[in-house]
C-alpha cells in the first residue's frame, strides 16, 4: 500500500488538457491466454475495440506506438513487435520504446475499456509537478498499476538499457514514480479484460444504461 505522502491525488477539473508534448506505447501483443487465445486487443466493449478506446485515451499523444500484431485501425498508430513475438512486457516496451522520440511517454495496456484522456492527463500533470522520473496510477486497493503510466523518456531508456529481468515493476519501480489515484466510479480506468467474465462485465458497464 502506497503512504499517504506518495501520492497525487488529481482531480479532473484541475487537469490541463494540453499536459505537454508526449508519445504513447500501448502493449498490445500478449497471448491472452487466459482469453482463450483469441485477439484480444480486437474484443469489443461498447460496440467499440478494446485497442480502440485505449489508441483515445492516448488521443493526445504526438505519436501513439502498438506492440503487437498490424490491424487496420486505429489508423495513425505505429505498429511494432517484439522478438520473439509474445516475449513479454519489458521485451515489448523496448520494441516501442524505440520508436519514441517525445520527452515523454504513456505506458498502457491495450485492454483498458475506461481509460479516458483526462487519465492520462493526470498521471502526466503529476510527474512533471513533482519532478519526478514518471507516475503510475493506483486501483482502489492502493496498487501499482505498471501499465497506467506516464514516464520520462530518457530515464527509461537508461532503466532498460541497464535490466536483466522480466518484470515490469522491477524496471519501472526503481524509478520512484509518484503515485496517483484519480476518482473512478462504476468505470474504473484501471479496469482491465484478461478474462471472458471481465470483458462481459465490462461490455454490460459501457452499454446505454448500465450502472
Amino acid at each position: 500500500m502506497a503512504r499517504a505522502e506518495d501520492v497525487a491525488a488529481v482531480p479532473f477539473d484541475t487537469v490541463p488538457f494540453d499536459a505537454g508534448p508526449f508519445d504513447a506505447v500501448v502493449l498490445a501483443g500478449g497471448r491472452a491466454r487466459r482469453m482463450g487465445g483469441g485477439d484480444k486487443p480486437g474484443e469489443r466493449v461498447g460496440g467499440r475495440a478494446l485497442i480502440t478506446r485505449v489508441a483515445d485515451a492516448a488521443g493526445a499523444a504526438r505519436r501513439l506506438v502498438i506492440v503487437g500484431p498490424p490491424r487496420p485501425e486505429p489508423a495513425r498508430a505505429v505498429f511494432v513487435r517484439e522478438e520473439p513475438p509474445g516475449a513479454g512486457p519489458v521485451p515489448a516496451l523496448r520494441a516501442g520504446l524505440a520508436e519514441v522520440s517525445a520527452p515523454w511517454v504513456a505506458l498502457l495496456a491495450g485492454d483498458l475499456p475506461f481509460l479516458r484522456r483526462d487519465d492520462v492527463a493526470s498521471l502526466l500533470a503529476a510527474a512533471r509537478d513533482a519532478d519526478a522520473g514518471g507516475a503510475v496510477l493506483l486501483d482502489d486497493g492502493g496498487r501499482e498499476q505498471w501499465l497506467a503510466g506516464c514516464w520520462r523518456t530518457e530515464g527509461l531508456r537508461r532503466a532498460l538499457a541497464a535490466y536483466e529481468g522480466a518484470s515490469l515493476r522491477g524496471l519501472l519501480g526503481p524509478l520512484d514514480p509518484v503515485k496517483v489515484t484519480v476518482r473512478a466510479g462504476e468505470r474504473p480506468p484501471w479496469y482491465d479484460c484478461d478474462t471472458p467474465g471481465e470483458l462481459e462485465h465490462a461490455d454490460r458497464l459501457a452499454r446505454p444504461g448500465g450502472p
